[in-house]
């Protein structure tokens, strides 16, 4: 990719490149810890035992000697790498002249939330930290650390290694006794933290508090009998992980799904949307718990949400789950059969917001920067979308050009090129980024719009 050369291996000059990795000599390392969930012999429960407790394995495991989420005592010195290595003069620019500046015959209005967020600056300072703190051990992570190109292709030039995926999932025989695992911003599932556990490996978590709150909140549902209906995309790897501390769930994607849930509470009686039990069961077939039976498991319902989804459509999901318990079940019963709790992340919230207020700017396009893979970032071109606005959501520089060309996706995840997609002429363009991005990736796009209008204006000469 185009970054590489920047974030390569020579920069490394603080010291946080190891030498050759080893598997074996490694410094003075903690001593393994086990897990261990109350179990009448002394042993642990299996992980699909009726008895496991996932809240106490949870607990037990981020007490133990070999875990830790708050970095290794390296914090200023990796942050001020991070800044060499991913700040930008022209969001400075940007921010010291009100959000607002002209280059040329391209002004540039930037929204008042973007970017980079505290989780996920936390999770890449920490995981940086662990490749100082264990100069020589391999380290594994689960997952991307974020849903950002160029800052995981930074990690594996650091040497940090992704646990292969198999056709039948992870394969975590790689991982050995004594090596080190990032857990993602996103969070891991139980059964893949139960298999760290097991391995005796050094687990480095840099889940966002965030995500973790959302645990707490499904913890809640279940010990209250009541089914969380989960607001978000049954693969990404923050539901998966919720979805694992939940009781009984069913996950949905969107207001549609939702829709059709709650018909199916009101035997059809909302919009006639839903079918018959096994159309549900099928409908929903990667989306539920195992064994989850409609007729039985929707009395009682409690709303939780991937933190990156569209705040307001989260809002309305809840909204209309509340008044179809009411309907279902009465006004006076509600507390019985519904439960809610604000479970949106603050960053989200607030880069949906200052997109909201972007669009009703003056600007004849939207440039929107951050992976194509990130939920956070396609509700930012959604919310363009929606506006009217054009918008283009791209995920590094690389994607403007040759001439005025640009690929770019919609919000659904269509790939789209389009010719000529720069107005001729003086322009005002709108940018936000999503909360995995670098602003350096934002400098560098704009730089290609600049260079772009730039030709432009020779050719007129």
């Amino acid at each position: 990719m185009a970054m590489s050369a920047q974030f390569g291996l020579g920069r490394l000059s603080s010291g946080l490149l190891a030498p050759p990795l080893t598997t074996k000599g490694a410094a003075a390392r903690p001593p393994p810890f086990s897990v261990r969930c109350a179990a009448a012999d002394g042993e642990p429960p299996s992980l699909g035992a009726a008895d496991f407790d996932k809240k106490q394995f949870r607990h037990n495991l981020t007490r133990g000697e070999n875990y830790n989420r708050k970095g290794f005592g390296y914090k200023k010195e990796t942050l001020e790498l991070m800044s060499t290595e991913y700040t930008s003069d022209v969001i400075k620019t940007l921010k010291d002249n009100n959000m607002e500046y002209t280059w040329g015959n391209v002004t540039v209005k930037l929204a008042e939330a973007y970017g980079f967020c505290w989780g996920v600056e936390r999770a890449v300072q920490i995981a940086y930290e662990a490749r100082k703190q264990f100069p020589e051990e391999r380290i594994w992570i689960t997952n991307e650390i974020i849903h950002n190109p160029t800052v995981n292709k930074r990690l594996e030039d650091m040497k940090v290694q992704n646990i292969p995926v198999e056709e039948k999932g992870k394969d975590f025989e790689v991982v050995d006794k004594g090596d080190v695992v990032i857990l993602p911003a996103f969070g891991a599932s139980v059964d893949e933290m139960y298999t760290l556990s097991k391995k005796e490996v050094q687990i480095v978590d840099t889940t966002c508090p965030w995500v973790s709150k959302v645990w707490n909140m499904v913890e809640k549902h279940k010990k209250g009998d009541y089914t969380s209906i989960i607001h978000g995309k049954y693969a990404h790897e923050e539901t998966v992980a919720t979805a694992s501390f939940a009781g009984t769930y069913i996950i949905v994607k969107n207001m549609t799904e939702a829709t059709y849930v709650c018909d199916y509470i009101l035997g059809g009686k909302l919009d006639g949307s839903s079918s018959t039990k096994e159309a549900f069961l099928e409908k929903f077939k990667n989306a539920i718990s195992a064994g989850f039976d409609p007729d039985v498991d929707l009395v009682k319902v409690g709303i939780a949400n991937q933190t990156t989804m569209l705040k307001g459509e989260t809002e309305d999901i809840g909204k209309l789950a509340e008044k179809t318990m009411m309907q279902k079940y009465g006004v006076e019963n509600i507390n019985e059969h519904f439960i809610s709790f604000n479970t949106i992340c603050d960053a989200t919230q607030e880069r949906q917001d200052a997109m909201y207020k972007l669009v009703k700017e003056k600007v004849d396009l939207i440039l929107v920067i951050g992976g194509w893979n990130s939920s956070n970032t396609s509700h930012l071109q959604e919310i363009g979308e929606l506006s009217g606005i054009p918008s283009y959501w791209i995920d590094s520089e690389v994607r403007i050009g040759p001439g005025n060309k640009i690929a770019y996706k919609l919000n659904h995840g269509e790939l789209v090129e389009k010719e000529n997609f720069l107005p001729e002429g003086p322009i005002t363009i709108g940018v936000t980024s999503g909360a995995s991005t670098p602003d350096k990736v934002v400098e560098e796009s704009l730089h290609k719009i600049f260079d772009i209008k730039r030709q432009e204006l020779l050719q007129l000469v």
